[in-house]
């Protein structure tokens, strides 16, 4: 029997993708696990596997197709014991509704239950009398108000009766549901710029697109509170160049940003109030830091992820950074490389970038800015002497993490930096 290839579902998130290239043609014969392709998510391009056995008899869908839906037909292999199928006209594909097909269950300290797609819930709440407004909270909170009984003309439901759902009735919708539901309550603020400015038009990667939405997302949500302290690095500076010389001969040079990483994830052991996620009527506390690290690539931004970082020694940081920088670089990071993170730090030094506030990357509830590192005046033992001097700043969400804490946060991360041997002991 022929067997269909469908665009596969490569990340939780992913609805559609692009088939950035094929690596086998018609007539070829492929076995379980060969590379059949190489697909463009939002994240980073992946290498699609084949998972049955036979020969490639149609390509459906050409290299380089924009907007592939998750589920569509993109090509037919025939089984080795089948007979060939008499040649016939190709049709165009047609994709299969996004919610038949279940996203995967990514095992990530952010996602411990992860919840399964039904075809529900947001779909059916844009059917259900509701007004505007209460469907949009519905969405901000991912409710399903297809049980929910209106008390407003008609029986419709207004905002009250979503604000009155008792804990028990508010169900949460599955994550691939909720993100369609939050791009549609954000679709209005599109706008196309009608323009006489010598321009071109270039086309968003699938990357970038998921940038602008989760980031519009996160600003709009999330409730950002905004602490910086000044850290100087002397201390820092002078142990890494110790330790470098003891890791030469293994071919490892520790960067500044590597030791920030451990002690960001030492700090959040330290104070754990700040290692949270918020999730609605609960908050997540988790027991490990893994840490997010911002890496520009060409198409974007993406985060792979240095898992229990509190218990890894520097080399180990350091090395692991360095091989997923290089993968996130070529496209080549797997999903589980990327998603999760308890939280993030970004380091913008190297640039020249004094100070800056970063963006909250949700679910996490913090993220670490990190500036240069510069001579300033500074005060040293009662004096003013010239010191290295860096800018950090910590975005905490609120609903999760109070002033206080934030702060307490602060002030453990200074103190590990500028007394350093915490973070080799």
């Amino acid at each position: 029997m022929p067997i269909e290839l469908k665009m596969p579902a490569l990340s939780p998130t992913m609805e559609e993708g692009t088939l950035a290239r094929w690596l086998v043609k018609e007539g070829d014969k492929v076995s379980s696990g060969d590379l059949l392709a190489e697909i463009e998510t939002d994240k980073a391009t992946m290498e699609f596997e084949a998972v049955d056995e036979g020969i490639v008899t149609q390509i459906l869908v050409d290299e380089g197709t924009d907007g592939v839906k998750v589920g569509a037909v993109i090509a037919m292999i025939q089984g080795e014991d089948d007979a060939a199928p008499a040649p016939k006209a190709v049709a165009a594909p047609t994709p299969a509704p996004v919610a038949d097909i279940p996203a995967p269950v990514v095992s990530s300290p952010v996602n411990d239950v992860p919840a399964q797609p039904k075809k529900t819930d947001l779909a059916e709440n844009d059917r259900v009398k509701a007004s505007p407004l209460a469907k949009r909270i519905a969405v901000n909170k991912g409710l399903d108000l297809t049980s929910v009984a209106g008390t407003g003309p008609n029986g419709r439901i207004v905002k009250a009766d979503v604000e009155a759902l008792s804990g028990e009735e508010r169900r949460a919708v599955a994550p691939a549901e909720l993100d369609r539901g939050l791009r549609a309550v954000t679709a209005a603020v599109t706008q196309t710029i009608d323009t006489d400015i010598p321009h071109e038009v270039v086309k968003l990667s699938n990357m970038r697109k998921t940038i602008a939405r989760r980031l519009t997302e996160s600003k709009q949500q999330v409730p950002h509170i905004y602490l910086t302290v000044d850290v100087r690095l002397d201390a820092l500076l002078k142990l890494r160049g110790e330790l470098n010389v003891s890791l030469e001969s293994r071919g490892i040079k520790l960067s500044v940003n590597d030791m920030l990483i451990k002690a960001l994830a030492l700090t959040l052991m330290q104070v754990p109030k700040c290692n949270v996620s918020f999730a609605g009527d609960n908050m997540l506390q988790y027991n490990r830091a893994d840490i997010s690290v911002a890496v520009s690539v060409p198409t974007g931004l993406i985060t792979p992820i240095i898992v229990d970082a509190a218990n890894k020694p520097l080399s180990k940081i350091s090395t692991e950074v360095a091989e997923l920088a290089a993968r996130a670089k070529d496209g080549k990071l797997q999903p589980h490389e990327y998603q999760g993170g308890t939280a993030s730090i970004s380091n913008m030094g190297m640039m020249g970038i004094k100070q800056f506030d970063a963006v909250i990357n949700p679910p996490q509830a913090m993220i670490l800015a990190v500036g240069a590192g510069e001579k300033r005046p500074y005060i040293v033992d009662d004096a003013i002497a010239i010191a290295t001097v860096m800018s950090v700043t910590g975005s905490f969400d609120h609903r999760a993490i109070d002033g206080a804490d934030g702060a307490m946060f602060m002030k453990v991360f200074k103190e590990l930096v500028e007394k350093p041997l915490g973070l080799v002991a």
